[in-house]
Order: C-alpha cells, then sequence, then structure tokens
C-alpha cells in the first residue's frame, strides 16, 4: 500500500504514545454513542438499572476483544486495520422483537445465531461477489450514513422526542461547530483529536445549562467505580419464527463490514482500485464471531464501526495501534461501571452533534465506493431506488406501522429495507445481461468500428471498475492498429470480451500471424529503423497494460488473449 498525501498515519505506523492514547479516547468517545441502543433494548426489556448497567460493562468488555480481534496483523479472523467493533443500528428492530418475544434470553440466542451465521456468509463471500458486488457494499456504508444522520436529526426533533430546551440547541450547534471548526481550520493535535475535544466540550456545556437531571447523577452514584461483572444474565433461547428477521440483519451487517473494510483499505492505500478479498473476508468473519461472542456473555449484535473508520480518515490518523488503545480503553471501561454509566447518559444534545459529524464522512465514502465501478442504467436504478426506499422508510413511518406482520422488521429499518431491495432488484436485473460479447472488425473498415464504447458499455453493464475497462480498451485499440499493418492479412476479426466479476478477459482471433510480446522494450534504433520494430514496441506495451498476455497460431489464424484481475 502506497500512504495517502493526507495520512498523517498508516495502518502500520506507530504514532508516538500520546496520540495513540489521546485518539483511543476520542474513538471511544464517538463509539460510546451507540450505547443507546443497548440501552434502550436492555430498558425495554425490564432490566432493573444495576443490570443495565452490568450488562454495559460486558458489553464494553466484547467491544474490547473485538478490536483486538479485528485489528491484529495476519490474523485468521479478522481485517487488520484500525476497524473497532461497535453495537449497531443493523440489528436494533430484531432485537426489538426477540425482546417482545421472549426476552433477554431470546435475544442473546438470537444474536448468537445471527454471529455464526455471518461467520458462515464471508466463507462464501467470493462465491456470493456477483450477488453482493462492491457498488451494493458501498450503498449499505451510504445507508449507514443516513441512519446516523437521520438518527442524530431524530434525538432531537423525532415524533416520540422531547421537546428540546434552548440549552440543548445551545449545546448541540456548540460540540458539532467545535468539531468542524477543529477538523477543517485546525492542526496539529487538535486537528486530530476534534471529534474528542468536541465530546468533552459539549458535556461540560451540558452540565453548565443543566442538562443532567437527577436521574442521571443518582444512576451515576450508584455504580460502583471497579467491579468484575459476571455472566449471571447469560441464557439463551431460540425462535425458528425469528431466524429470517435476523438472517437479513446478518447479511446486512455483513454488507456493512465489507464496505467498512473497503473504506480502511482506500483510506491507507493511495494507489487503491479494488477490494482486497482476503482482508474482507477475515473482517468479516471476525465481525460475525464477535457478535456471537456478545449473544454468548449477554449482549446485543455488534459490527464494524464505520462512524469510527470515517473519524480516523478526518483526523488522518489509521494506525492499528490505536485500536489496539481502544480495545484497552473498552475494557478498562467494562471494569469500571461508573465511567461507563457515564458514557451511558451522555446527553442526546452531544449524541445528535457527534453523528452528524461523522455521518458526512461516511456518507462521503459510501459514494466514493459505490462511483468506483461503472454505473449503467440498471445499476443507476438498483442503487437510486434502494436510497430511496430506505430513505422513505426514515421519513414516512406509516409504512413500517402499515406493514405486514413478517415484514414489520424488515421495513422497520432503513439500512435492512435498502439492503434487501438492493439485493432483489440486482437479481432481476441481471437476467438479459450477457457475461460475454463479440464485436466484428472489417479488415478494410477498422475506422468505422468503435472498440471503446463497445467495452465501455458492456462494461457499464457488468459493473465492471472504469480503470480496467480504459485498460482493455487501450489493448483492444492497439492490437487491431498493429496487427492491421503487421500480421493481420484479410477478412475479420473477432473480438470476443468475458466477465465474471473476478476477471475481464479479451480474445482476439484473425487470419495471419501472432503479434510478438517482448518483455525487453526494443531499442530507439530498432524503433525508427523499421515497422517490425514499431509492431515490438507495441507488443511490450501491451503486455505490461494486461495482467496476463498469450498468443499462439492455430493454422491459418493467430489467437491472443488478454487477461485483466478486476
Amino acid at each position: 500500500m502506497k500512504r495517502p498525501a493526507d495520512l498523517i498515519y498508516g495502518v502500520d505506523e506507530k504514532p508516538p504514545l500520546p496520540v495513540t492514547l489521546f485518539n483511543g479516547v476520542q474513538h471511544v468517545g464517538i463509539i460510546a454513542i451507540n450505547l443507546i441502543y443497548p440501552l434502550v433494548i436492555f430498558r425495554l426489556a425490564g432490566a432493573s438499572v444495576a443490570t443495565v448497567i452490568e450488562l454495559l460493562s460486558i458489553s464494553l468488555i466484547v467491544l474490547g476483544i473485538g478490536t483486538f480481534l479485528q485489528s491484529v496483523r495476519r490474523s485468521p479472523a479478522g481485517s487488520g486495520f484500525m476497524c473497532p467493533s461497535t453495537f449497531t443500528a443493523t440489528y436494533f428492530s430484531a432485537s426489538l422483537l426477540a425482546i417482545k418475544a421472549g426476552g433477554l434470553p431470546l435475544l442473546f440466542g438470537m444474536t448468537t445465531f445471527a454471529g455464526l451465521l455471518e461467520v458462515v456468509v464471508s466463507r462464501t463471500l467470493s462465491r456470493l461477489r456477483a450477488f453482493l458486488p462492491t457498488e451494493l457494499s458501498g450503498l449499505v456504508v451510504f445507508m449507514i450514513g443516513i441512519t446516523a444522520g437521520i438518527g442524530g436529526i431524530r434525538l432531537m426533533v423525532g415524533p416520540d422526542a422531547p421537546n428540546v430546551s434552548a440549552g440543548e440547541w445551545r449545546v448541540a450547534c456548540l460540540t458539532l461547530a467545535t468539531m468542524i471548526v477543529l477538523n477543517v481550520w485546525g492542526k496539529g493535535t487538535l486537528k486530530m483529536l476534534c471529534a474528542l475535544v468536541g465530546l468533552i466540550i459539549g458535556y461540560a456545556a451540558a452540565a453548565t445549562v443543566g442538562l443532567f437531571d437527577q436521574a442521571h447523577t443518582s444512576s451515576l452514584a450508584a455504580a460502583p467505580w471497579i467491579e468484575l461483572p459476571t455472566l449471571k444474565h447469560a441464557t439463551w433461547s431460540f425462535d425458528l419464527t425469528l431466524a429470517a428477521t435476523f438472517a437479513i440483519a446478518s447479511l446486512a451487517a455483513a454488507m456493512k463490514a465489507a464496505g467498512t473494510i473497503t473504506m480502511c483499505q482506500r483510506l491507507n492505500d493511495a494507489e487503491w482500485l479494488r477490494p482486497e478479498p482476503r482482508s474482507v473476508t477475515r473482517g468479516v468473519m471476525g465481525d460475525g464471531l464477535i457478535t456471537a461472542l456478545s449473544g454468548l456473555a449477554g449482549s446485543v449484535g455488534t459490527n464494524t464501526a464505520t462512524p469510527s473508520v470515517g473519524v480516523a480518515a478526518a483526523t488522518g490518523i489509521a494506525s492499528r495501534h490505536v485500536a489496539y488503545a481502544v480495545g484497552a480503553i473498552f475494557i478498562l471501561l467494562g471494569l469500571l461501571p461508573k465511567v461507563a454509566a457515564l458514557l451511558a447518559i451522555m446527553p442526546r444534545a452531544v449524541m445528535a452533534a457527534g453523528l452528524l459529524f461523522s455521518a458526512c464522512f461516511i456518507l462521503i465514502n459510501g459514494l466514493q465506493v459505490m462511483t468506483s465501478r461503472l454505473l449503467d442504467i440498471r445499476r443507476t436504478l438498483i442503487i437510486g431506488i434502494a436510497i430511496i426506499a430506505g430513505v422513505a422508510v426514515d421519513v414516512f413511518p406509516a409504512i413500517a406501522a402499515n406493514a405486514p406482520g413478517v415484514l414489520a422488521p424488515l421495513v422497520a429499518s432503513s439500512l435492512a429495507f435498502a439492503t434487501v431491495t438492493a439485493l432483489g432488484l440486482n437479481l432481476l436485473f441481471r437476467i438479459g445481461v450477457k457475461k460475454t460479447v463479440t464485436l466484428k472488425v472489417e479488415r478494410d473498415s477498422i475506422g468505422g468500428v468503435n472498440i471503446s464504447d463497445f467495452l465501455r458499455e458492456n462494461g457499464a453493464k457488468w459493473g465492471a471498475r472504469p480503470e480496467i475497462i480504459s485498460r482493455a480498451s487501450f489493448a483492444a485499440n492497439q492490437l487491431v492498429e498493429t496487427v492491421a499493418d503487421n500480421g493481420w492479412h484479410t477478412g475479420t476479426l473477432t473480438l470476443e470480451a468475458s466477465f465474471d466479476e473476478f476477471n475481464l478477459d479479451l480474445h482476439a482471433l484473425y487470419a495471419g500471424t501472432p503479434l510478438a510480446f517482448p518483455d525487453k522494450r526494443p531499442t530507439d534504433e530498432e524503433i525508427m529503423e523499421s515497422d517490425e520494430g514499431m509492431a515490438r514496441l507495441a507488443g511490450y506495451m501491451l503486455r505490461h497494460n494486461a495482467d496476463r498476455i498469450r498468443a499462439e497460431s492455430k493454422g491459418a489464424h493467430a489467437h491472443i488473449w488478454f487477461h485483466f484481475d478486476h
């Protein structure tokens, strides 16, 4: 990987200890916003305050273990990037159903099931690649940004939210403004720690205007300073009727994890071209194992912390050593219930500001992943309709309220609904898309055929990357022009292009002799003295343009194959 110019510390680089620790605290603060999900779920389950704090302590330890697992280099299960674990909205609707149907035991059992299913999905990602293309992973990341942004707004002005006081508006604006100002105009440490500084100022401002009521202070005072949490609440049950709901959530979590890890790859590599499958597979497997561990320990579903990766992009600190600090802090917080209780009482104004700040970077990263592929009308419709469907669920709650019982959990989640919509449309629009296409080029009318347009139009239907189509177009055009002067005697040249999500192959067949593809560039004298020298130069350029190249002669015909890794 080549470190981008705006990245201060890449994944393999070790920042100074103060930078590592302060960034670790910053990420913990951002991730702590998602404590809202287990907190709400545990309260709706009727758990006592003491039980909620103990379950949150266990949850924080799980996040610490998961962050270590996800970030360790060359682990069999884990991406190896600075990619912490967090609680997620992906399982929120399904978890509420489990709570209503069977309380905490059913929640824990179904969460374990979902995590194990994600592990299975991770082992089949390569086979499912045609059905889970890169642009859909980008869509999931984009919808996470939409969910985070709308979630932040809903905390303040949602239909069920209490009226917002003038003090809360001031706290929210001050917190968000601090993060933005330090990120845009700040330098050095202040820029790197913009989110953490914003959260600290938000807490201080909230205390100043009296946003911490007696219930907050009482629960904080009741929590002990140091205590080792137990697993006495971890009991499990299973309900087959909820399997489909949790399976959909698990698939969405796998796609989100794949998208987040792709974000990490892009963040750390200035020459990034396509997702690297091994780290994605290991990362999704690690994500599933962490969710399964969370269910076994007595907590809710987890996922990769996309907002945390967004903050890493904003600050330029993507070192895995920061992830180690995040994991250690989480485990420490799990042993300090009073600190966990302090995180749990984060004012909604501070939560909203943090969500809005991180959502901006998530949205843009999702857009970049989606547009890394050529998008024809089919893929444009898939992405467009899915986004509209997901946003509609958030904008018009009546859609979920009027949905049939079986579909209610699916429709209640904008992320899940957008994901399933995109998957369904992707299957539908694959009908009629040819994976092998042929173009005929006549020897006497080469100028009348636009090979680049032919490959570009079909590449968009396939969802190929622009860079690959550009290389293939260069190869095909250069080959036709060169063999027309050297080796193509008569008749028609047949150009066949094949695509299978992993590879793009070109096969040229014509009457004549094959072009030579030397490893060594011909000298300037050879190039200037003969047409053969020019042909050897073209062959040399073509050899270095394609990932693999092969030529052979069969009878009176020449066969040339170009292979491009996708």
